[in-house]
């Protein structure tokens, strides 16, 4: 994408590869046959790559299409939000009510476990359904939340990754609390504003260490020993900054709004200058330990970068223009031979390895395409 600097130049390039290229080849090449629900990935000549189901995918393809729906695209998101919710319903879905990892492309359970990570996208694409007009999922993401979840549950506040889990993971409450937002602004009250509020209470007491926030934590949510108490992932920093300033902003919370600003220059501690991205890993003392550089914080430091500039403080002309740069990033990302596809990851001599675009990708995409969206007018 060629000769586009400004925000606004961004997010017409951006809305436009979206509407044209990604959303039309996923829902094609991406999908099926119906009753199996969305292909994991697609290879280079957008052929699906035969590969196992996860739920995950299903999960956050189901939302992706619902707010393409949103979104006004005129393709068959309709069609394609309701067949992944099928899936998901009918073969991932178990008879406790909780959601499997993992089944074959002919059906076969190959995984009946029921991550914390996964059930939370089950929870962001009911709500996506809901609030497309596609489907009423208020009492099942409520059955969802009250049944299966609360054996996942921990003394010390928050939720195992699995039942028995150890070390506990940051990550998987991330994104609980992404669904319990969105599903907060749906029905405001309980059960949904209780969750997000104990998750970003946790967030800001036990995992923020006042500089970042880690990955890796023991039973009483202290770091966990060991060089994985000492990673941190600075996408993770980016999406971490731009829910605590979201929940921060609704409560009326200069604390969670002070640590979203720590996390965002956390994040920019993992910026490859050379190559202008953001890399996989950190340690805590500042080396990087995953040079590869994938596409999706990226997306993640152009969401963050988006919100906080909306705050018109002294950092607003900061923030703007690393939003910019993040765009930068993404076009050479979505820079295809079969335009749709991205390039996945980036080794770090800059080269781009010739492997499958993951679907898992395109929640990532729709998530910063649409704030980029909604905010270059302003910026």
């Amino acid at each position: 994408m060629p000769g586009t600097t400004s925000l606004a130049d961004h997010a017409l390039a951006f809305d436009r590869w979206l509407r044209r290229d990604a959303l039309p080849l996923w829902a094609g090449a991406g999908f099926g046959p119906p009753e199996a629900g969305f292909q994991e990935a697609l290879g280079p000549a957008a052929t699906a790559a035969l590969l196992p189901r996860r739920l995950r995918v299903q999960a956050r393809q189901t939302w992706v299409f619902a707010q393409a729906g949103v979104m006004g695209w005129d393709g068959p998101w309709r069609e394609r939000a309701r067949a992944g919710l099928a899936v998901l319903e009918t073969r991932y879905r178990r008879a406790d009510g909780a959601y499997r990892t993992l089944v074959a492309a002919d059906g076969a359970v190959l995984d009946e476990g029921d991550s914390l990570y996964d059930q939370a996208f089950v929870l962001l694409a009911l709500a996506a359904v809901t609030a497309a007009g596609l489907a009423d999922r208020a009492a099942a993401a409520a059955d969802l939340l009250a049944g299966p979840l609360i054996r996942l549950g921990h003394p010390a506040g928050g939720y195992r990754e699995t039942a028995g889990a150890t070390p506990f993971q940051s990550n998987p409450l991330m994104h609980l609390l992404e669904a319990a937002l969105a599903w907060e602004d749906l029905a405001p009250g309980a059960p949904w504003t209780d969750l997000a509020d104990s998750l970003a209470e946790l967030a800001l007491a036990r995992l923020f260490d006042g500089r970042r926030l880690g990955e890796y934590f023991d039973a009483q949510w202290r770091a966990a020993p060991g060089p994985a108490g000492r990673l941190f992932e600075p996408g993770h920093q980016f999406e971490w900054a731009w829910l605590l300033e979201r929940w921060g902003l609704s409560r009326g919370r200069p604390d969670a709004r002070a640590t979203a600003a720590a996390l965002y220059r956390a994040g920019g501690e993992g910026l490859d200058p050379e190559r202008g991205v953001v890399v996989g890993a950190m340690a805590s003392g500042g080396l990087p330990q995953v040079v590869e550089a994938r596409l999706w914080p990226q997306t993640e430091r152009l969401k963050a970068g988006l919100l906080l500039a909306a705050r018109a403080d002294a950092q607003r002309q900061d923030y703007l223009a690393d939003a910019r740069a993040a765009c930068a990033a993404i076009s050479r990302y979505l820079d295809t031979p079969v335009p749709g596809l991205w390039r996945e990851r980036q080794a770090p001599g800059g080269a781009f390895p010739d492997e499958p675009a993951p679907a898992t990708s395109l929640y990532h995409l729709v998530c910063a395409f649409r704030a980029l969206q909604a905010s270059a007018p302003a910026a």
